[in-house]
């Protein structure tokens, strides 16, 4: 994706790097345990009597749903293939197994019970949060395309000057700003390339280097909290928050910018003071110098209005109605019509994110559309939780699986069962701010995940260099993953005490 960005050859290394790691030959045998051991659990849960799981009314579609479930837990969890295969793999399962199109001996209706939509199942590939998606990539194709990316880091950075503390301020505001509307992985690509001359003119001695190169992946990661479209799971808590058949709670870009900016803004300042104190520079200043200028035409001025256009209407959705989903068709809209973008751009869309999505997208259909969110409801005291024991531990949860796993894939498993959960609780989340606390809180705990290189994307960038040691990343991430799930944690706690959200 984006082989127009400085730095895509950072990002090419970067996936090669990772599926050596996991289809290396010498891996062969620890894999073929790993789908062993996925066979027998889904199979065991597929088969054993109903009355094992303590669910009052469990239909023979609800256990299969269970044990696909648990599949797609353990297939993302032990990464045995790509997340996006997974997730298809879902998509299918559920399509020939527990729906009206599937496999005729074994979705008799009166034997398995209520089916599902194939339809349904098939539209969650099409749900409107994926458009909103679509849309975000489309607008970074297009200043990718045009240089307007690299333009605005040369205008953005030039008022921190030379100073050596205040150009890593530039470059983690910078990136944080990026990265709440394009890719974190394209955004830590073309920063870490405007940093190369300037790890050149550092003294080796000094630990000036640490500092620029961990600030952009710090930046990256905590960037993508400020905007539903900044990272994945943002996209997923919004989808279950909005649902008109579920919470339906009509949060709006604008509403989720308005408490999300001046916290990323914060934790960027918070973590510029804890870089300088682990890293501090032995050279005073430095020059930045940043190649590449944007094109002059009719489209880059298409690119530039279109890209004030969508985020006005973003921010101010409240006022005119047009919710984020449908003002994300805009820009692809216009970009089509005035031929910025072509059909080889579309094929820069991280399709990847949107087939893992999808995935799980269908497994929250198939909970709620099968009845076995309901009948999980009627059979678990959901209303005698603590609403503090919730919020934390689906916090918690979330935060270590998204150090080891994908952000999107945590929170493709985690959300449905919490907004299962929280529908049940019911009032007795009042005390903490309501569903929304919950929901918006475990997408702060995976974007504030990464103490390791293989955490994120950045974070393995980053690593890349050779500046940064393993310890250093531990170091940084697991304070300032505590210091933003705290601060996130209290201030969703807060609006939603309010009724801002």
């Amino acid at each position: 994706m984006f082989n127009n960005y400085k730095g895509f050859d950072l990002v090419e290394t970067y996936h090669s790097m990772r599926h050596m790691r996991k289809y290396h030959p010498s891996n062969t045998t620890v894999r073929l345990l790993k789908i062993l051991l996925v066979a027998f659990v889904t199979l065991f849960l597929w088969n054993i009597p109903s009355e094992w799981y303590g669910i009052q009314n469990l239909t023979v579609v609800q256990q299969r749903i269970i044990a696909i479930f648990a599949f797609a837990t353990l297939m993302w969890i032990l990464e045995i293939v790509s997340s996006w295969a997974t997730s298809i793999a879902i998509i299918v399962m559920m399509l020939l197994f527990c729906t009206d199109s599937g496999i005729s001996p074994m979705v008799n209706e009166e034997e398995v019970g209520k089916l599902l939509s194939y339809k349904g199942v098939m539209a969650c590939f099409a749900d409107p949060v994926i458009m909103l998606f679509i849309g975000g990539f489309v607008l970074a194709i297009a200043a990718t395309k045009t240089g307007l990316d690299a333009q605005l880091a040369k205008v953005l950075l030039r008022p921190f000057g030379t100073k050596s503390e205040m150009v890593l301020l530039g470059f983690l505001l910078v990136t944080g700003l990026f990265s709440m509307f394009v890719s974190n992985t394209a955004t830590a690509a073309m920063m870490l390339t405007f940093l190369t001359p300037v790890f050149r003119q550092l003294p080796p001695e000094g630990k000036g280097r640490i500092a620029l190169a961990m600030s952009i992946p710090v930046a990256a990661n905590l960037g993508g909290m400020g905007t539903p479209i900044g990272t994945p799971p943002n996209n997923i808590a919004l989808k279950y928050l909005n649902d008109p058949e579920g919470l339906n709670m009509g949060l709006g870009f604008g509403q989720w910018m308005m408490f999300m900016f001046p916290l990323v803004v914060v934790l960027l300042f918070i973590s510029w003071r804890l870089l300088l104190k682990f890293f501090p520079f032995s050279q005073k200043t430095v020059e930045l110098k940043i190649d590449g200028d944007m094109q002059h035409g009719f489209q880059s001025k298409v690119v530039i209005f279109t890209f004030i256009l969508t985020v006005a209407l973003w921010l101010s959705d409240r006022f005119t109605g047009i919710n984020a989903n449908t003002v994300a068709m805009i820009p692809f809209c216009i970009f089509a019509l005035t031929g910025v973008i072509n059909k080889r751009d579309l094929e820069q869309i991280n399709w990847s994110v949107i087939w893992m999505v999808a995935g799980g997208f269908a497994l929250g259909y198939g909970l709620n559309a099968s009845g076995l969110a309901a009948n999980a409801v009627e059979s678990i005291p959901f209303g005698e939780f603590s609403p503090l024991f919730i919020l934390i531990f689906g916090g918690a949860i979330c935060y270590l699986l998204s150090n080891f796993i994908s952000n999107s894939a945590t929170a493709a498993l985690l959300m449905p069962i919490l907004a299962v959960v929280c529908g049940a609780m019911g009032d007795k989340l009042d005390p903490i701010g309501g569903t929304g606390t919950v929901l918006i809180g475990v997408a702060i705990a995976a974007s504030s995940a990464m103490i390791l290189p293989i955490s994120t994307p950045p974070n393995a960038l980053a690593f890349a260099t050779g500046y940064v040691k393993q310890s250093d990343m531990s170091k940084v991430g697991i304070i300032m993953g505590i210091i933003s799930m705290v601060l996130g944690f209290g201030l969703v706690y807060l609006m939603g005490t309010f009724h801002f959200i």
